[in-house]
Formats: C-alpha cells, structure tokens, sequence
C-alpha cells in the first residue's frame, strides 16, 4: 500500500508539472503557479514515506533503444532524488509567484512562466535519471533552458553576450561528461548506474571528464566567467538559475556518480583543491563587487566551490545537504534584490541605495536574514551544513593548502554579506528622490516570506530527517568545533573597514589589489580581450607579412607575371592596324592553303 502511494503522488507531481505545457488553457502565469504550487504539496508526501519507511525505488517505464546495450527511460527514486524535489518545487513555486509582480508589464508573461517550469522539469529529469543518456538530456535541458532566459531580453547585447557565453563555457565541460559516456559505453557496456557502480574500479581519465563536466555547470575556477554575467537575464531567472537548478547540476552529477569516485585519490584530490581554489577566489572577487547581483552571483560560486570541496573530502551526502539548505537562502537574497531594484527604477549599484530598512522594512529584514545563513550564523539553515562542513574539513587529514583557504573564504562570506546590508539598508539613502518604493503587492511579498522561513528552519528539519550515512566526528576540540562561527566572526571584523568606503567623502587611492579583485584577477580581460587581440595582431603583422611576401609572390603574382610576358610576346601583333591584319591573315590563308596540298592528299 505504501509503495502503490509513494508512485502515485509522485506521478501526480510529474503530470501537475507537465499540464500547464500541453494544455493552453493552463499556461498563463496564475495557473501555472498554482499547478507548481499544488504539485510541492503533492511531492511532501513521498518524502514523508521516504523518511519513514526508508523506500527507494527504481522505475522503468520504456525501453527506448536496443544497441550493443539495452536503453531504458527509467528513473530512480532514492534519497538524492526524493529529498530534492520538494525543495526544488518550493523554490520555483515562489519564484513563479514573485514572477507575476516582478514581470507583470512583460508582454511576454506567459512563455517566460513556460520557459521557467521546462526548466524545472529538465532539472528533474537529470536528478531522476537512472542512466546516462537520460541524464544528459536533462543536463543539455537545463544548459539550453539558461541560454534562452539569460537572453530573455534579447534587444540588449549584454543579454546576448551572456548567453552564448554560458553555452560556451558549458559546451567546454560537456566534452568532458561525452568522452566520460563514450569510455563508459566502450568499457563497461553500459549507461545503466546501477550496473556502472557494480564495477570496482573506474581510470581516472572518465573521471577526470567527469569533474570537467561538473566545473562548467557549476562554475568552478577556469570555467566560472559565464556566473556573473548570467546576471543579464531577469531576476527570477537569476533566483532559478543560482539555487536550484543549473548551477548545482554539476554538483549533483558528482554526488550521483560518487560511486565511481570513492576508490580514486587523485579524483577527489582534483575536487578538493579545485573546489578550495574557486571558493577563496569567487568570495574575494564578491568583496569589491558593486553590483547587488554580481555580489550574491559570486557567493553562489564560492558556496558551489565549498559543495565541490565537500564531494573531494568523500563526503557526498553533506555536500547535497549544503545543496538543500543553500538553495532556500540564495532563491530568498536573489528576490529581495529583485524586489530592491524594482523599486529602486533598476538601480543594482549598492553604493546608490542606503537607507532601505525605513521604506521596504520587511524586504531588508529578509536580507539580513539570508546574508547571516550564508555566512553560517548559527540556527539558521545555512549554520547546519556549512557548520558541519568546515568541522568535517578540520578534523580531516586532507590537504592542508585547500583546507586553510577554505577557512579564508568562509571569514570573506562574512565580510562581503556585511558590507551588503550595511549599504543596502543602514545610513542615509542615497537614491534618486523620485522613488517610492512599497511593498503592498502580495505577489511580491509571500514568496519572500516563505523563503524566509525555509531559510531559518530548513537546516534544523533536513538534519534531524537527512543525518550523513558517513559517521562523523563527534569529539573535537572547542576551538575546532567554534572555528566556522570564529572565522565568521573574523570576516565581520575585517569587514568594517569596507563599510566606509564610499559613506564617507574621502578618496582613496586605488591600490592594485582592489583593483584586480574588482576586475575578477583580470581573467576576464586575459582570455576576453587580451588573447583575442594578441592573436589578431599576430595575423596582422606575421601571417599577413608571409601572405604578402611568400605566398602571394610565389602563387597568384608569379602565375600572373608568367601569363603575362608570355602574352606580350605572342600578341605583339595586336597593334590596331588594318594592314598588320590582313598581312596576318594572308600569311595565315597562305600557309594553310600549302598544308592543305601537301599533306591533305595523303
């Protein structure tokens, strides 16, 4: 009886979502928010059963193809897939609602709403996979999905710009998971992940494909410019995009597939010091942002760097507990900028707001709330995984370059969350007087509500429901245990220095730190700009200069020149006079006329 439940609701679910696709009549914003709204409540139950009766199941529904291998659309239901559904649906139910007041004069309301719900459903459908052609559909689903919204306001070349370089970049660690699928396919005989973790052992080179995949969709260091400027699509875009869906895709794919890793050192080294670098370098690019959405665009890439250091330790399940509890504060911070700028007449510089708490007092309250969870404070969600991430990563014997920096990073989550809300929120405004924002429309508020609360309780349930299977450490020193609320603590310490920097009418020199930071270490500049042009002027003066000297001179120039002499020489007699002409052809007729007697007899 339970199971016959289980299936059904979560079949419910899946229809529920699929509906407003087919059925015109259900495809503006309002129904399909309500359908998205009815099917989170639909997928509580199946988690419920899940945690009580510990029920996995494998489904498959049809056999799609018959190679050297037999493939199924089949999916899985396991404690990866059946935890992350109703959060993901939570979260896009209140986006979809935020959605109806933040796009409301967009004439185009109703594919925006479609396109974000097909986003979902990609999502769910790489989160369900049982095999890998399954699961790269939903991967190049969410990868083409990102490119259409990104570019959503396709009149703007920034807009365009972003998006193709988010395909770009994905494309680059897609040849990573397609040469991973064809060594599995060629190796093992099989996509089918059940049968790919009963082998045991896996090369690292599939592998290593694997991480290259996983840092394109999430953004690890050498694959991460395409984050922030994905901040060209719309906000709610912004909200899906960087908490439930595309970026932690990646991530996902290492924590389904850990199996492969688990008895490979040098893969999770790989993870570990990958995922170390691009958490220090994303929260010390977020310290000198401006931008309020580039500012949470790059703590969502240092947050995906920690998940990453957390699959490297061999902790898969804590990393998708981070997964969980980070996506409920990042979807809550990306609305309330939202709403923020809004508000604001489209204002994004935090240096032009101030004073916010007195005119949008729950907005802010919201945003303080979500900057302390990302910082770890303790009790609100962010506290549990991140908390429990750090002590993990201290009590371990792992490599100690990554596990220090690591500890930089989460003092810097807590300096550039401050400096948010001190210039967000706090002094005196510093917004055009015309502005006058509110916070009346219900559409705008509720979802910042709900997200709110899932900010604060979210950790607290999923860790009393959803412990690691791993064992962890329990005794430890009481500086050990402290050390991510002190670093924390360090971070906000640190950080009053950044809070006066523009408060305060005095100018500072620039020095080349702030600088490099503020430019993202110039690796935009490097590969964007610097080597593009490099190579143009490289075409310019060597390639060029061998096309003139070399290949011209000897091609075309000396086939000319030849055909040319030659032609002097045979057609002197072309001089314009009628007399050389008919001496021409006399001499012509003449000699034809003895050929003809000479050897026509014959």
């Amino acid at each position: 009886m339970a199971c016959l439940l289980f299936h059904t609701f979560l079949g419910t679910t899946i229809l529920m979502l699929l509906a407003p696709i087919f059925i015109p009549r259900l495809s503006n914003p309002a129904n399909i928010t309500h359908m998205t709204k009815m099917a989170t409540l639909n997928s509580i139950i199946p988690m419920t059963l899940f945690i009580s009766l510990n029920m996995e199941s494998i489904t498959t529904n049809i056999n799609w193809t018959n190679m050297n291998f037999n493939l199924q659309i089949s999916f899985t239901f396991d404690l990866y897939a059946v935890m992350f559904l109703p959060i993901a649906l939570t979260i896009t139910w209140s986006i979809m609602q935020f959605t109806m007041w933040y796009m409301a004069s967009d004439p185009n309301i109703n594919k925006f709403s479609k396109y974000l719900l097909l986003f979902l459903i990609a999502m769910l459908t790489l989160t369900t996979a049982n095999n890998m052609l399954q699961l790269f559909v939903g991967w190049e689903g969410v990868g083409i999905m990102s490119f259409l919204l990104i570019s959503w306001w396709h009149a703007r070349t920034n807009a365009n710009t972003s998006a193709l370089q988010a395909v770009i970049y994905n494309r680059i660690g897609d040849i990573g998971l397609m040469l991973s699928m064809a060594w599995l396919a060629m190796k093992l005989n099989t996509w089918d992940m059940q049968l790919m973790f009963s082998h045991s052992t896996t090369p690292t080179l599939p592998l290593i494909g694997l991480i290259l995949a996983a840092a394109g969709k999430s953004a690890q260091f050498g694959l991460h410019p395409w984050l922030p400027a994905a901040m060209e699509g719309p906000t709610p875009v912004s909200a899906l995009l960087h908490s439930s869906t595309m970026v932690v895709a990646g991530i996902f794919l290492l924590i389904r597939l850990h199996p492969l890793l688990n008895m490979n050192p040098l893969a999770l080294s790989s993870c570990l010091c990958l995922g170390a670098l691009t958490t220090t370098f994303a929260a010390l690019c977020a310290l000198t942002q401006n931008d309020i959405k580039k500012i949470i665009a790059f703590s969502t890439s240092s947050q995906l760097g920690l998940m990453m250091l957390t699959v490297g330790m061999n902790q898969p399940e804590l990393a998708f507990l981070h997964i969980m509890t980070h996506a409920f504060f990042k979807a809550l911070l990306f609305l309330c900028s939202g709403s923020i700028i809004h508000n604001l007449d489209n204002e994004q510089d935090i240096r032009k707001m101030g004073g916010m708490q007195n005119t949008m007092p729950m907005t802010t309250t919201c945003v303080t709330l979500g900057s302390l969870a990302l910082a770890g404070t303790p009790f609100l969600a962010g506290f549990y995984s991140k908390d429990l991430i750090i002590e993990t990563m201290n009590t371990s014997m792992l490599n100690a370059w990554a596990l220090t920096i690591t500890m930089i990073a989460t003092a810097m989550t807590a300096a550039y969350s401050l400096r948010l809300i001190f210039y967000v929120q706090l002094n005196t405004p510093r917004h055009k007087p015309s502005v006058n924002p509110s916070e009346n429309n219900k559409h705008q508020m509720q979802p910042i509500l709900r997200l709110t609360l899932g900010s604060v309780i979210s950790g607290l349930l999923l860790t009393s429901t959803l412990l690691p299977n791993k064992t962890q450490i329990m005794t430890m020193t009481s500086t050990t245990k402290l050390s991510a609320s002190l670093a924390a603590l360090l971070g906000i310490m640190c950080s009053i220095d950044l809070l006066y920097q523009t408060t305060h009418l005095v100018m500072s020199k620039p020095i080349l730190f702030h600088t490099a930071s503020t430019q993202l270490m110039f690796f935009n500049t490097m590969l964007h700009r610097l080597t593009p042009q490099k190579n143009l002027h490289f075409a310019k003066t060597t390639l060029l200069l061998n096309d003139t000297l070399w290949y011209e001179t000897v091609g075309p120039m000396m086939i000319k020149n030849t055909n040319q002499n030659i032609s002097d020489k045979l057609t002197t007699s072309n001089t314009g006079i009628i007399k050389t002409y008919l001496t021409t052809f006399t001499a012509t007729l003449a000699l034809s006329l003895l050929w003809m007697h000479f050897y026509g007899t014959r």
